[in-house]
């Protein structure tokens, strides 16, 4: 039986001055993975934020099931010259600044299990700052993972890396939600959203249209959550066409 694993309800918040957020009503059950569409500056990554409590909401509540949400943020968050090693990274990611205690085993078991679901338990002692865009990408992943959310929360996790980790991902995203985790990501790349998530959420200040990808083909959706009209790419797109 699906449960909600989030549920954000009137939520509004406020950044500068300026209202970026306004009377959010989004939903997220256990086992589907939603994904969070619309232009710069919509409010996409704010929501997520809010949901881990890193921004305070103006107004609005915010509830989420048993256990802190995974949150992956986007590569340029994560300081990659620190002097740490791959497994370092995941493993601080579940216990901490903890550096001069002994470590549990099962923080450790948890840690080269997120590894190997990212397919990095080989890099496990390479430092981060020599990995590339698609393993650094991974790493963040693992971290997340590695406290074994019940909620994963994803910012742009196809943006910048290779072939092989988009299909790594998109394979693993699938996994996780037939295990039950429920997963909310911001993307600009419609066509591997439309592949991946089992829910749209078109987001510009507020939700403009959340519904299966199938069911949100109407460009004039597009063209209020964008405000731009929809382009013959956009088009070949919702149609389920490659436009090249």
């Amino acid at each position: 039986m699906r449960t909600d694993a989030l549920r954000a309800e009137a939520l509004t918040v406020s950044l500068g001055g300026r209202r970026v957020l306004d009377t959010v009503d989004l939903a997220v059950d256990t086992g589907e993975t939603v994904g969070l569409i619309g232009p710069n500056g919509a409010g996409k990554t704010t929501l997520l934020r809010a949901v881990i409590g890193l921004i305070k909401p103006d107004r609005g509540t915010i509830t989420t099931g048993a256990g802190r949400p995974g949150y992956v943020p986007q590569k340029h968050e994560f300081t990659w010259d620190f002097p740490i090693t791959v497994g370092g990274a995941v493993l601080n990611a579940r216990t901490g600044t903890r550096w001069l205690v002994p470590h549990r085993r099962a923080d450790r078991d948890a840690a080269d299990a997120a590894l190997d679901r990212v397919g990095l338990a080989d890099l496990a002692d390479r430092p981060v700052g020599e990995l590339s865009g698609g393993q650094r990408q991974r790493v963040l992943v693992a971290r997340a993972l590695v406290r074994e959310p019940g909620l994963l929360l994803l910012d742009e996790p196809f943006t910048g890396v290779d072939v092989p980790t988009q299909e790594l991902l998109t394979e693993l995203l699938g996994r996780l939600a037939a295990e039950g985790t429920a997963v909310l990501m911001t993307t600009h790349d419609l066509a591997q959203a439309r592949a991946t998530c089992t829910r749209l959420c078109l987001l510009n200040r507020t939700v403009v249209a959340d519904g299966p990808p199938a069911e949100l083909s109407d460009p004039d959706l597009w063209l209020r959550a964008f405000g731009v009209a929809a382009s013959g790419e956009l088009k070949a797109l919702l149609a389920g066409t490659d436009p090249r």
